[in-house]
C-alpha cells in the first residue's frame, strides 16, 4: 500500500535511492548532487526560508517517488510570482506563509517535479492527499508545484496558473549561419553586427566538466556576486561552496561560456544541460562589455546546441529581448492548490482571467520574432 513520508534534508535518502527514480530523466536540477550541493552550501535551510521538506512515496518499504519539497517563509527565488495574493491574505488578516512549495530553488527551469518510473492516477491521488493533509498539519496556507513539464498534479484539486518563458528551438540547423539564414535581412545584420562588437579584442572560450578548475569557480563567484550587487543590491543567494560542490557533482553536466582578455577570465556565462536541452543560468563580468552578454549567453548557446544537437535552449526565465534574437515564448505551468475555499475560488479566477491576457501576449511576441515568413 503506498504511503507518504517527509525528510528535512536530501540527504538523509542515499543519493543511489533518490536518482534510481529518475528513470530516462537526466534533468539536471532535480537530481541528488544539485539538491544537496545547495542544502550543503547553506543556500537553502535553516534561516533561509527555504526548509527542505521533501515527499517520499512509498510501497512497504520501497521506494516509488519522490518530490523536492520546501516549506517556504517567503516567496523569493521562485519566479512564479504570488505575492499579491499574500497581500490579499494578509489584508484579511490570514497568513499566507508557511506554505508548501515543490520546486527547484532560484531556478526557473521547466521539469519534472515528481520523479517516479511508474506514474499512475494512484500515485497522484497519493500524492495530492499526502500535500493536503501535510499542509494541514503544518499549518501552512497552501501547496504549488512550479514549472512542472508533466504537469502531474493538474486537476488534481488545484488550479493552473500559466507563465511565458523564451525559448530556442533546433530545427535540424547545420550551424549557426544556417539558423541565421532564416532571419529576415535587417534582423540578421543586426545580430551578425553584434556578435562582431562583443568579441572585440576578447576570445571567448567553452570550458567543461573538469576544464572548469577550482580556480575558475572561485572567479566565477565574484562574477555572479557582481551582477547581483549590481541588480539586487546584495551578492546573491549562492556561495562559491555551492558552485565548488556542484561542480565536484555533476561534472559533465556543467559548461561555461567564458570571455577571455589574454588569459584572464572578465566574463562568463554558466549553462547545465541535459541529453535534450541546454539551460542558462547565471551570467557575470569583472566590468562592463558591450553586447557580450549577448554573445556568452545566447549565441553561444545556440551554436554549442547546434554542434551537439541538442533540440531546445532555455536562456533562463523572463527577458523580452530575447525574441528579436531568435527566442520563442512558450507556455509554463504551475498547480497551486489553497486551504481556503474562498482564495483558492479567487484564485482561479484570477488564473483563468491572467490565461487570456498571456495568450494575447504571446501573439503580440510571436509576430516580433526575426524569421522570415515562408513562402506561400
Amino acid at each position: 500500500m503506498l504511503h507518504i513520508r517527509f525528510i528535512n534534508a536530501i540527504n538523509q535518502l542515499p543519493a543511489e535511492q533518490w536518482n534510481a527514480l529518475l528513470g530516462d530523466t537526466d534533468y539536471p536540477f532535480i537530481q541528488h548532487g544539485f539538491l544537496s550541493a545547495l542544502e550543503q552550501s547553506g543556500a537553502v535551510g535553516e534561516g533561509t526560508g527555504w526548509q527542505p521538506h521533501h515527499l517520499l512515496v512509498l510501497d512497504g518499504e520501497s521506494l516509488v517517488a519522490a518530490m523536492p519539497l520546501y516549506l517556504k517563509s517567503h516567496s523569493y527565488g521562485e519566479y512564479v510570482f504570488d505575492q499579491g495574493w499574500a497581500q490579499a491574505y494578509q489584508q484579511h488578516g490570514l497568513s499566507y506563509y508557511p506554505k508548501l512549495v515543490a520546486a527547484i530553488p532560484f531556478t526557473p527551469a521547466v521539469g519534472p517535479r515528481v520523479l517516479t518510473r511508474h506514474w499512475s492516477a494512484e500515485l497522484a491521488e497519493v500524492i495530492h492527499q499526502g500535500l493536503v493533509t501535510e499542509a494541514r498539519r503544518l499549518g501552512a496556507s497552501s501547496w504549488h508545484v512550479l514549472f512542472d513539464k508533466e504537469a502531474r498534479l493538474a486537476g488534481e484539486g488545484s488550479q493552473t496558473r500559466e507563465g511565458v518563458q523564451f525559448h530556442w528551438f533546433n530545427r535540424g540547423y547545420q550551424s549557426f549561419e544556417d539558423f541565421l539564414a532564416n532571419f529576415k535581412s535587417r534582423k540578421r545584420k543586426a545580430v551578425n553586427k553584434e556578435r562582431q562588437l562583443a568579441c572585440e579584442g576578447l576570445e571567448v572560450r567553452t570550458l567543461e566538466g573538469s576544464d572548469i578548475t577550482p580556480a575558475l569557480w572561485q572567479r566565477f563567484y565574484l562574477f555572479y556576486q557582481r551582477t547581483y550587487l549590481i541588480r539586487s543590491g546584495h551578492g546573491g543567494y549562492l556561495s562559491d561552496t555551492f558552485f565548488h560542490q556542484l561542480g565536484a557533482a555533476l561534472p559533465a553536466q556543467l559548461l561555461l561560456m567564458a570571455a577571455f582578455d589574454d588569459e584572464e577570465m572578465v566574463a562568463a556565462s554558466l549553462f547545465l544541460k541535459d541529453s535534450t536541452t541546454l539551460y542558462g543560468r547565471y551570467w557575470g563580468a569583472l566590468g562592463d562589455f558591450d553586447r557580450l552578454h549577448f554573445e556568452c549567453c545566447y549565441y553561444r548557446g545556440i551554436e554549442y546546441c547546434i554542434r551537439h544537437g541538442l533540440v531546445r535552449f532555455d536562456a533562463g526565465a523572463q527577458g523580452e529581448h530575447k525574441v528579436a534574437r531568435g527566442f520563442e515564448p512558450v507556455v509554463t505551468q504551475s498547480q497551486h492548490w489553497l486551504a481556503h475555499p474562498g482564495f483558492f475560488e479567487a484564485v482561479g479566477d484570477f488564473v483563468a482571467e491572467e490565461k487570456a491576457a498571456l495568450a494575447e501576449y504571446r501573439d503580440a511576441l510571436t509576430e516580433q520574432l526575426p524569421y522570415r515568413q515562408p513562402e506561400p
